[in-house]
């Protein structure tokens, strides 16, 4: 049966499992929107309100499920903006294919009417990225693309769609099936060398990452941990791959790293590093470890030989999957329960922090959301000091979920909250967002509002973009330049959009208001009267810059 290439690409994509698509409509890709018109209830495009927040959704879709999160934009200026989900898809490991529309074959290379050579732009962006010139060559390079998407390091992929290649027709027949891929298995040489250097060491860690984990992995990871009676640190926003109750948990090595969790990674003798991406905010700025050459211990699993040894060189090198590997372990004993018992005591001890200054105290607040927050529930946040409440403040049980970027993109939180919402809505999903992250991308309200896949959307409103402000009195004390708004009536916006909306002027008024937001069933916004003085759990504002002002006059 003759079909045209947008037919061709949406039965693929179809017979590859996808049922989620997000995107903003363009003249570039037509075929694609009509191929798109017969499949509503099996593969549902979302139309979303900037390319920017579809391509989040999508990179979100994709860290959550672990299936290519699928995003549609049209060329030039639709995958410039759409760039920044493709950026965070990469540094989180999140298995995306961005679809982007391109013009005809008979005009490439002559600068046309939004004309971008994508395979130059995006290819150190992106995992992989491709043009498909010939229709019939489209069910080839888009099971590609899928299979490049979530072997190996997961990661986005960009293909690039010719519009007259989207028109042209062919005989050739669409993808049957998904590919099943297994992971890669260790030897059980490889496995035997890591017991060995574990059972050798006196002060052992297990940092874990990554996105492709599967319940029994998890499950058989953390049954060797605590057989092994191992600390376990998780690397930069992925606490949610482990359970935070657990014995030997720990702590996340990440933005704002906790003195113990510092102190566990410099002064362990060995580490089993597994399915970890090394970047800095996980090394503290590639500080905790020496590069190249650790001095502790390094055992480095990575289902990609372009991670192992990408950084640091690793004592013992193993290109395995993170599952595979953790059901291949087995426990090993060794005399550091003091060591871990220590470490948890100090976890437990960093939920401790003094009751904040202004009107929401987000001590109080988040305490209360870990005591009645179902278990299942997923957390997502963009960026900025506000993070520090659901990624530090936070524990999560084994069926909780976090979305936040490893990327530190503001405006991803609101985004990654409506994929999650439309890709499981029967889950709680609760965003913290700030009141300038929240502004990167509230419009995708619309989104959920047109989609049914509304969330609850916490704004922590200070008036100031409060990352930078701390800088800025850290480095130029009493200086400050472009780190004030002026924001809109958010209630009055949210309620524009559907949501039931209500501001939060009192501590003790926030359990009340969050009981109303989870029973509206449009999903709602409670902006949080926050002061700007609570930049962080233990220092205020003013005590940031009088240390900063005193460390002036000591050096004078």
């Amino acid at each position: 049966m003759a079909r045209n290439g947008g037919q061709l690409l949406v039965e693929c994509l179809l017979a590859l499992g996808a049922t989620k698509g997000f995107g903003v409509p363009g003249e570039s890709y037509l075929a694609v929107l009509d191929a798109l018109h017969d499949t509503r209830g099996r593969l549902d495009y979302l139309l979303c309100r900037n390319e920017g927040g579809a391509s989040f959704m999508a990179a979100a879709y994709g860290k959550l499920t672990g299936s290519p999160g699928l995003c549609f934009v049209t060329r030039g200026p639709g995958a410039t903006n759409a760039s920044i989900g493709i950026h965070t898809a990469m540094q989180d490991s999140s298995p995306m294919i961005l679809f982007v529309g391109q013009v005809g074959t008979d005009m490439t290379g002559r600068e046309a009417f939004q004309e971008v050579d994508y395979r130059a732009v995006f290819g150190s962006l992106a995992k992989w990225a491709v043009e498909i010139d010939q229709v019939e060559r489209l069910p080839e390079i888009v099971a590609r693309a899928w299979t490049t998407a979530v072997s190996g390091r997961p990661g986005p992929v960009v293909v690039a769609l010719p519009e007259d290649m989207l028109t042209d027709e062919t005989d050739v027949p669409p993808l049957a099936a998904a590919p099943k891929l297994y992971e890669a298995a260790p030897s059980s040489a490889a496995v035997a060398a890591a017991h060995d250097l574990l059972a050798r060491s006196q002060r052992p860690v297990l940092l874990l990452g990554g996105t492709n984990w599967t319940e029994e992995g998890r499950t058989a990871l953390q049954r060797f941990a605590e057989d092994s009676d191992i600390p376990v640190v998780a690397a930069f926003r992925y606490q949610d791959q482990f359970d935070n109750h657990s014995p030997v948990f720990v702590g996340e090595a990440g933005v704002g790293m906790p003195p113990h969790v510092r102190t566990l990674i410099e002064e362990a003798d060995t580490i089993l590093a597994v399915n970890v991406r090394f970047g800095e905010m996980t090394t503290n700025g590639y500080t905790l470890l020496s590069v190249p050459q650790p001095r502790q211990t390094l055992i480095h699993v990575h289902p990609s030989d372009r991670e192992v040894g990408k950084v640091y060189v690793p004592a013992l090198g193993i290109q395995a999957g993170p599952n595979a590997f953790a059901q291949a372990l087995e426990p090993v004993q060794g005399g550091w329960a003091g060591w871990r018992e220590e470490a948890r005591a100090a976890y437990e001890a960093s939920f401790q922090a003094p009751a904040q200054p202004g009107p929401v105290d987000m001590v109080a607040v988040t305490a209360w959301l870990r005591d009645n927050l179902p278990e299942d529930v997923i957390l997502t946040n963009g960026a900025g000091n506000f993070t520090v409440w659901p990624n530090k403040f936070f524990r999560f049980g084994s069926r909780a979920r976090l979305l936040a970027p490893q990327s530190g993109a503001m405006g991803y939180g609101v985004p990654a909250a409506i994929a999650a919402k439309a890709a499981m809505p029967a889950r709680t999903v609760v965003c913290f967002a700030g009141d300038g992250d929240f502004q990167m991308n509230c419009q995708e309200l619309g989104t959920a509002m047109q989609a049914g896949a509304q969330p609850i959307v916490l704004i922590l409103n200070n008036g100031i973009y409060g990352t930078i402000r701390a800088h800025q009195e850290r480095h130029y004390p009493e200086r400050v330049s472009g780190t004030t708004l002026e924001n809109p009536d958010f209630v009055g916006l949210a309620k524009s959009y559907g949501f039931h909306a209500e501001k939060v002027e009192a501590t003790q008024d926030f359990a009340a208001a969050f009981g109303r937001a989870l029973e509206s069933p449009t999903g709602a916004v409670l902006e949080l009267a926050v002061s700007p003085e609570a930049i962080t759990p233990r220092q205020t504002l003013t005590q940031m810059r009088i240390a900063a002002l005193n460390a002036r006059k000591a050096d004078v």
